[in-house]
């Protein structure tokens, strides 16, 4: 366990070392006012003590991305554990402090009025479209994983559906209502039981001293399905909210409308993908112990919700595991209600529409969470299904990022002096190869061309559009030095 031990530690030195000079790049200002100070309306900008809105943060962007997300990405071997901590490092967590904070300068805006802010109003307009989209999806694939733990572990007599209608009907309660009311009241609860899981799993570490993976094995790709599950860029699209998800920074603005002073950024979203960094390392740890050859059971072609029970019961005592269970579930259904808060906040910044009415809320959320139920009944009709829109929600999402990363690159360029905008620039590149790549490479089932396009042509293409996406960056960053 030597590895995972070393990246635990290169996790924590990165948030105090790379943390803090992303810090100073930004310049955060603690006497400058906040949104939550100068727009304050109860419902959406509701100032809130630091920890609990950290604790909030870290439970919308964790959900179960850095768990199911995790454990599928471990069956790639031990690449994977380089990829959360040096992705969790050098790009999910300055991606989510970057983002959060430029939301926070300018009045707590969402994401895709970013996009449009740095990279142009047909960005926006895209970007509006797109990022609800995903938001949706979002909702779909976490409704679906709790209720099908909840089927799986506690209601077996019970049709999915009632779960899924109970769940959905809770998301709409929780869109609706003033943030400080139900999310900020019982969401940091929530959050620590997230914590308590990793923890849990890390005191099993010590006490069953499992096989785990050391770097120096190997990185062979120890996937079932290697031939058509190459690491790159298979691995990066599987593993993304425990290194750089897209969604993270829809959620940003919800906690930058919260905050009241910007040296609360970098706890709050540093601190909080680095702590998801954490979380994503140890159950990919866990996982890689029973993918591997020594596992004491046989977990071959289960699905990521289904490992967490194994693991659960394998390792804990009943009561343990069925608070573990909970705790995913719990995960789950606070991660999928903020991402349709964050469509609603979306739809109503591009509408201008106020949301201190409910009747303005709900005139939004009803037609949305129709959408949603549609899409619902299509991923609940057979795995197939399911499994479908979950790759294309992980693209989708990796390609939220990459959009945010080039929006972020041009907003340093035109703010800060010298060569600061490469700390955004890099991600940037290697975010746009990889999902250029997915879709040329990936097999038809996971929704790519890679079915009827040589590998070697895939990955041609994926280089060439990183290619186009720097030549467009160098021409914009040309035009801003002109305009200077």
């Amino acid at each position: 366990m030597v590895t995972f031990f070393i990246a635990i530690a290169l996790l924590v030195i990165g948030y105090f070392i790379y943390g803090k000079l992303v810090e100073r790049v930004f310049g955060a200002d603690p006497q400058r006012p906040t949104p939550a100070n100068t727009m304050a309306d109860g419902v959406d900008y509701v100032p809130m003590k630091p920890w609990r809105i950290y604790l909030i943060q870290f439970l919308n962007i964790a959900g179960v991305g850095p768990i199911i997300g995790a454990i599928m990405g471990a069956q790639f071997g031990t690449a994977s554990f380089l990829w959360i901590v040096f992705g969790s490092i050098f790009a999910g967590a300055v991606h989510d402090y970057l983002s959060g904070m430029i939301s926070l300068r300018d009045r707590g805006a969402s994401l895709p009025e970013i996009h449009g802010s740095y990279l142009g109003n047909g960005a926006k307009q895209v970007m509006r479209g797109f990022t609800v989209l995903l938001m949706i999806l979002v909702g779909v694939v976490f409704i679906n994983t709790p209720a099908t733990l909840l089927i799986n572990n506690f209601t077996p007599a019970w049709n999915k559906y009632i779960w899924v209608v109970i769940i959905l009907a809770y998301y709409l309660i929780a869109t609706l209502l003033p943030i400080d009311k139900l999310i900020g009241k019982i969401y940091p609860i929530f959050g620590i039981l997230l914590l308590g899981m990793a923890v849990a799993i890390f005191v099993a570490f010590l006490l069953y001293k499992p096989e785990i993976p050391e770097l120096w094995s190997g990185m062979q790709n120890r996937h079932p399905d290697a031939p058509n599950n190459p690491i790159f860029p298979m691995m990066f699209i599987s593993i993304a909210c425990g290194a750089i998800s897209g969604f993270h920074a829809t959620q940003s603005p919800l906690m930058a409308r919260c905050m009241t002073n910007e040296k609360q950024g970098r706890p709050i979203f540093y601190g909080a993908m680095i702590t998801e960094g954490i979380v994503a390392l140890i159950w990919a740890a866990a996982a890689a112990f029973f993918f591997g050859p020594n596992s004491v059971v046989d977990v071959s072609g289960k699905s990521g919700a289904a490992i967490v029970g194994i693991i659960a019961k394998t390792w804990f005592t009943p009561v343990i595991a069925v608070i573990t269970i909970l705790g995913v579930i719990s995960a789950a259904v606070t991660t999928g209600d903020t991402a349709l808060r964050s469509a609603r906040l979306i739809i109503a910044d591009f509408m201008h529409y106020d949301q201190k009415p409910i009747k303005n809320r709900l005139f939004i959320a009803v037609p949305m969470f129709v959408v949603t139920a549609i899409i619902l009944v299509y991923s609940l009709a057979d795995d197939k299904g399911f499994q479908l829109i979950w790759r294309y929600f992980s693209w989708a999402n990796q390609v939220l990022a990459t959009v945010t990363l080039w929006a972020i690159s041009v907003y340093l360029c035109k703010n800060k002096e010298g060569l600061w905008y490469l700390i955004t620039l890099i991600p940037a590149l290697f975010m746009t190869m990889v999902t250029g790549c997915f879709l040329f490479v990936a097999k038809a089932a996971d929704g790519g061309l890679g079915s009827i396009l040589p590998r070697p042509v895939g990955y041609g293409i994926g280089i060439v559009l990183t290619v186009m996406a720097l030549v467009l960056f160098i021409r914009a960053k040309k035009k801003m030095k002109k305009s200077m």
